[in-house]
């Protein structure tokens, strides 16, 4: 039965309730057609490498996003205009802030962009001060994923911020975040009984940006890389994290979590935008993470990103009924699709209950 209820006296009454932080203006909607009220979420960014950048661009360009601002330690873009930064005229007037503190004087954004860090423990110094102020995020830190696996304790500590102050916190991005872990998830609704689960990703790294054609090893001695690649300081990170979330929404008990990595070394020179790389050297990555479930390894994640790699695609194959063998080809483009995971997780986080949420714990993700 319809309603005989306005839905854009309800939209504007919600406005009226929420008052500081939100903000009413005319843009496209898709749920009340081209001309329905529509809120604008405040959003600042917070990280301005290569992914800050491009997020806050995309960001730009959404009818329910309104930018107030950055925040980045490099000093060359401190005080700068984000306009200046990004190249978007709308982002005027928009500046880089030093800290988060120095950002709220002048602004409040109800969800930061955080892009800076990949382990979970030097995003937790950064995140919780946001949280515990009431600013939901959206980070692209790889152990963010699933930050139980390996801090426990600070996840549980964030969590409590997040609920204490109304803020939402979940890591995402597109891998780990969505090809590596949450697509296959997607893919095992359709079936009746699963016994296993595969994923293989190849990625072509010379087209993707600076700072991860160096974090794979690239121009490193292969010996370099391996040292490098135990201390954690080289390679793929989130590759556990995609296991465990995968493992934990299938409802198994994952053992025996063994992760590998190798130097892929250059068997011809390779010149690409940013740097050069000799035969012999280390041109690339070759990850392997499995785990078992009942005593049979029931979980495999196979990567390998390289410069001039062959053939990139993605593939999922899921062991049950009915079986499924998954094939993208070429790959899902790893830095565009980092940055609109990012920007489309925003609008359905905000409607999620508060806490340190897993992309999971979310609507299927969407274009938003």
């Amino acid at each position: 039965m319809l309603s005989n209820v306005n839905p854009f006296i309800i939209h504007q009454e919600r406005c009226d309730r929420l008052g500081v932080g939100m903000r009413c203006g005319w843009g496209q909607s898709q749920a009340f057609g081209d001309c329905a009220l529509i809120m604008k979420i405040k959003i600042a960014q917070f990280g301005l490498g290569p992914i800050g950048l491009e997020t806050l661009k995309l960001a730009a360009t959404k009818p329910w996003a309104e930018i107030v601002g950055g925040v980045d330690i490099d000093p060359a873009k401190i005080g700068q205009d984000l306009s200046a930064l990004t190249g978007v005229k709308a982002l005027h007037g928009r500046l880089v802030w030093g800290s988060l503190e120095e950002l709220l004087a002048h602004a409040r954004p109800e969800l930061i962009f955080h892009t800076s860090v990949s382990k979970f423990k030097d995003a937790f110094t950064q995140i919780e001060p946001m949280a515990r102020r009431g600013i939901s995020v959206v980070s692209s830190c790889e152990e963010l994923l699933f930050p139980t696996l390996r801090e426990p304790a600070l996840a549980a500590k964030l969590d409590r911020v997040c609920k204490k102050a109304g803020a939402r916190v979940v890591g995402t991005g597109v891998n780990p975040g969505f090809v590596m872990d949450v697509l296959p998830i997607c893919l095992t609704g359709v079936s009746r009984d699963v016994t296993a689960v595969h994923v293989q990703r190849v990625v072509n790294a010379a087209t993707r940006r600076a700072p991860l054609q160096k974090k794979i090893g690239s121009g490193l001695a292969p010996a370099e890389f391996r040292r490098r690649f135990k201390q954690g300081k080289a390679g793929h990170a989130g590759l556990k994290e995609s296991l465990a979330l995968i493992a934990h929404c299938l409802g198994w008990t994952a053992k025996n979590i063994v992760e590998t990595g190798d130097a892929v070394v250059a068997d011809h020179h390779i010149r690409t935008q940013f740097l050069e790389v000799k035969k012999g050297q280390t041109c690339g990555l070759h990850q392997y993470a499995q785990a078992t479930v009942n005593g049979k390894v029931r979980l495999t994640l196979d990567i390998k990103m390289y410069l001039d790699a062959k053939n990139p695609h993605d593939a999922v194959q899921i062991e049950g009924v009915p079986p499924l063998d998954v094939v993208i080809n070429g790959g899902v483009a790893g830095d565009q699709a980092t940055v609109a995971a990012l920007v489309n997780t925003a609008p359905g986080l905000l409607k999620a209950p508060a806490g340190l949420l897993l992309m999971t714990d979310l609507p299927v993700p969407r274009i938003a």
